[in-house]
């Protein structure tokens, strides 16, 4: 391409770099559509199990604070830390790698969870403290398990 004296070869060069830059701001964030939806309800009602019974008379943000024995705490851990920080960074920036963060971090979170769960249905033979998980550690699990699920889905639906 030549010259042209009026210009135009900046004008193309100027758009060029525009174009380019646009290519990769698009390549680092991904776009979350309905799931963003998805995902922000599943944070919300994570944050509302964090509120609720875990264990006996307490609740998620004391079994956070290891008042509830080692795997509810950390399942509180990494329930706040992956489903709830995590999660509200990546809404908040849609950036590719924290989706994959995420995901990783939320099935994570849904195994200790569900070991969580477990530890509270078998405690009466261990003599550990805990009569069951209360409705609090099951709502959060079931939230952890959706987010897992549809953070999977968007960190891979990037191509």
């Amino acid at each position: 391409m030549t010259d042209q004296p009026n210009g135009n070869s900046a004008d193309f060069s100027e758009l060029a770099a525009d174009v380019d830059e646009v290519v990769r701001k698009a390549a680092r964030t991904v776009e979350l559509g309905r799931r963003g939806f998805v995902i922000a309800v599943a944070v919300f009602v994570l944050i509302v199990g964090q509120v609720l019974p875990w264990v006996g008379g307490e609740v998620g943000w004391q079994a956070l604070l290891g008042q509830s024995g080692t795997i509810p705490q950390l399942f509180a851990g990494t329930s706040a830390g992956f489903g709830v920080l995590a999660g509200m960074l990546a809404l908040a920036t849609r950036r590719w790698w924290l989706t994959w963060v995420c995901a990783v971090g939320g099935w994570f979170t849904s195994v200790v969870g569900v070991l969580a769960v477990w530890s509270q249905q078998s405690s009466a033979a261990s003599g550990a403290a805990g009569g069951g998980p209360g409705i609090g550690m099951i709502i959060a699990v079931i939230a952890t398990i959706v987010l897992a699920v549809n953070w999977m889905r968007t960190a891979w639906s990037r191509s």
